[in-house]
This record gives structure tokens, C-alpha cells and sequence, in this order.
């Protein structure tokens, strides 16, 4: 295998992300193949015995085994770090595996981390269960507010973690107040950056030191596989993270990097034109459901901080209808063209409560100081001519009596 043309790194990170998400990263065999090579292979042979152990002791680059390195899996890393503004980035067998592993692999007994509370239910189920378990304390704090940032640190904190927008409440986060407060007191800061995708922001240009994916939502954008990624300093990657990794296996599959490789080839078309249809369907929302939380419009309360970090506002948001989870449920069973469904960032349209679903695991109490209410309904909006989508979202709530 050999670098294509054009991949020194002085050259790629003068490239802007929708060209890196087409062209960075790209490794080509002899055989000069244009899309890139899938390898499925999770061992290689080494031509003598000195050459495994010198690239076992790191004293000499090379592949050693299919948990740490594989050709494929690693034009993904390389791809997804440029789109970042990364130096170097790691992919894992899922979102969570994602959330899971930057959080583990730097944590200890006796450490604290704040975190938004505003976050992804099964994210919040390992902060608030699992993290305690081993010793590591966890304070969540409104999200919106800088002073309790800072009102919540102590002696131990070593980490902040936070997703922009959150999902499904579309809090936003100040990526630049919250990472420059958390670099004065020698705190990592974590952003999860699913909601938006590079394609939209880039929290490492605001001053986050990490930035998080389920590479499964926007980045592959069809559903068919899961994938996470972790980006961030070639020190952290390399030092912190690796070790973690390499010891505890969420490695990426081949044919799943493979896969999300190539959604990020359109990431740049399809996070903005679901954008522009999400924002249409909004402005129909807006006068038609008693709340709507859209980024992208004048209503939400952070509207002007949502223009400053990112160049479009995504393609979900959330709204009420009265009448609690019946009438949700009664809503959603009456769409003819959205699916119901908890995933979101497909070229689809969908459609979930999240209180019944993505949520579910957590105390109502949790769910309610996050705002996720059974009034609330998420809406992740794909690629559809958004009048029909507004038409389907209009009949169904004329059914549900709303």
C-alpha cells in the first residue's frame, strides 16, 4: 500500500473539510484503485522475526495485528482527523464504544468529570452508573451556564464532557466560554460532536481539547452501520487513548470503516441540505405545536450562539404537543411517510419519543432536569421534499386531534 498523490500532511491540512471528507485519508494499492480497499484481514506476516518485535516495541512503524492497525481503518482515522482539524484520530466499534472509551481511558478512582446534563440516554447512563461504581465522581450541571461550570469544579476534576446541540433537547453549549474555562484550570474537555458533524462545527477550532462521534448518525448517514470516532492531539490519541483501546478491543471492523468512508464522501451535501429542509419544516412547526427547539431559528433561546459556532444548524430538533405520551404515541402511529424510529442523521426522515425510548433507561427525575417530557418528540429530518414531509407531519397531527 502506498499514500495516493497529495497526502503530506503539510499539503492536506491546508484542504477544507468537504475535501478531506472526499479525498483525505486515501491510501492506493499497486493496482491504483480509485475508492479505497477494503482489507478484512486481523493478522499479517512479518518477513522475519526481528521486524514484529521492533514494531511491537514501537521502534519501527508497520502493522502488528487487526485490534490495533488495519489499512482501511486507518484511511477513516486519517480522514476524519483532517475533517476535525485533528492531528490524530481513533475509530471504535460504536457510538457509545466512543463516549465509553474517552471517558475510561482517562479517569481513575478518586477523579471527577462535570458534564452537561443535557445528554444521549445511554451517555447519561454511564456517567450517573457506571462511572460511580469504579470511584469516579460525576456532577452534571446545566450546560447553558458557564458560572455552573465553574461553580462545580473541585481539586479532582480532570474532565468536562458536554454534547452541542444535545440531543434531543437541543441545548447549546458555549464550545469557546466552557473549553477555555476548563484549559485555565488544566481540565480536559470532551465535546460530543454527533449532533452536527464537522460538516457544521468544529469544536476543536473553538478550543475543545476532544471531540466525540457516533460515526453511525450523520458520518455514514444511511444507516447500515455503527461506528464511533475519537479526535483530538497526537499525544492524547497516542498516549492516553491508544492504550486503553489496543488493551480493551472496541476496534472498528474493516467493512464498517469502509463503509462510513464512504458516507463521508457526501457528509458535506447531506448535513446541509437536510439542514435547509429541517429549518423549512421548523418555520412550519413553529406555528402549528405549542413549543419547538430549533437552533436555527430566532425562537430558540440561543439562537444567535448557534449562529456563531455553526455554519448550519442540523438536521433534528425537537418539539411538544400536548397531551403527554398518549397523544405522542397517538401522533406518531398516524405518519404515512416518516418512520418511527430512535435513530437520527439518515438521508430518511424520522421520528421518536425519546422519553419511551432513547431515554427510557433513565429516572424520571433524570429525564425531566435533562427536559426530556413525554410531551417531547424528536424529528430528525432527511432528504425527502420537505413539503410532503410537512404534509405527512400535518395530517398526522389533524388525527391525533392536535
Amino acid at each position: 500500500m502506498k499514500r495516493s498523490t497529495g497526502q503530506d500532511r503539510s499539503i492536506t491540512s491546508k484542504w477544507r473539510p468537504a475535501t478531506c471528507a472526499v479525498r483525505g485519508g486515501t491510501w492506493r494499492s499497486e493496482q491504483g484503485e480509485t475508492s479505497e480497499a477494503l482489507f478484512v484481514n486481523s493478522g499479517y506476516s512479518f518477513e522475519d522475526a526481528h521486524t514484529p518485535a521492533a514494531r511491537f516495541a514501537g521502534e519501527e512503524p508497520g502493522n502488528t495485528y487487526g485490534r490495533t492497525q488495519n489499512p482501511t481503518v486507518q484511511m477513516l482515522e486519517e480522514r476524519i482527523a483532517l475533517m476535525e482539524g485533528a492531528e490524530a484520530c481513533r475509530v471504535q466499534a460504536s457510538g457509545m464504544a466512543a463516549m465509553s472509551a474517552v471517558m475510561l481511558c482517562q479517569l481513575s478512582a478518586g477523579d471527577h468529570m462535570v458534564i452537561a446534563r443535557a445528554l444521549f440516554g445511554p451517555t447519561r447512563w454511564v456517567t450517573d452508573n457506571l462511572l460511580p461504581r469504579f470511584g469516579i465522581e460525576v456532577t452534571p450541571v446545566d450546560g447553558r451556564d458557564l458560572d455552573a461550570w465553574k461553580a462545580a469544579i473541585q481539586p479532582n476534576t480532570k474532565l468536562f464532557f458536554f454534547e452541542t446541540p444535545s440531543n434531543p433537547t437541543m441545548d447549546i453549549v458555549d464550545i469557546a466560554a466552557v473549553c477555555g474555562l476548563a484549559r485555565e484550570h488544566g481540565i480536559v474537555s470532551v465535546a460530543d460532536n454527533a449532533m452536527a458533524s464537522p460538516a457544521l462545527q468544529r469544536p476543536l477550532d473553538l478550543g475543545a481539547d476532544v471531540v466525540a462521534h457516533s460515526a453511525t448518525k450523520l458520518m455514514d448517514g444511511q444507516g447500515r452501520v455503527l461506528a464511533g470516532a475519537i479526535a483530538g492531539s497526537a499525544e492524547f490519541i497516542n498516549n492516553t487513548l491508544l492504550p486503553f483501546q489496543r488493551n480493551t478491543g472496541p476496534i472498528l471492523s474493516p467493512f464498517n470503516a469502509w463503509v462510513i468512508l464512504k458516507g463521508l464522501e457526501t457528509l458535506n451535501l447531506r448535513a446541509n441540505a437536510q439542514a435547509d429542509n429541517a429549518l423549512t419544516v421548523g418555520k412550519f412547526l413553529e406555528g402549528r405545536v405549542p413549543r419547538l427547539l430549533h437552533p436555527g431559528l430566532p425562537s430558540h433561546p440561543q439562537f444567535e450562539l448557534a449562529q456563531r459556532q455553526m455554519s448550519n444548524c442540523g438536521s433534528v430538533f425537537a418539539f411538544e404537543i400536548d397531551g403527554g405520551r398518549k397523544a405522542a404515541h397517538t401522533f406518531l402511529d398516524a405518519l404515512e411517510l416518516i418512520d418511527i424510529s430512535n435513530h437520527f442523521g439518515d438521508t430518511k426522515t424520522l421520528l421518536c419519543h425519546n422519553a419511551s425510548t432513547t431515554h427510557s433507561s433513565l429516572s424520571e427525575e433524570t429525564r425531566l432536569a435533562m427536559g426530556v417530557t413525554q410531551n417531547l418528540v424528536r424529528i430528525s429530518v432527511g432528504l425527502e421534499d420537505p413539503q410532503d414531509l410537512i404534509e405527512d407531519l400535518d395530517q398526522a397531527l389533524v388525527k391525533a386531534g392536535l
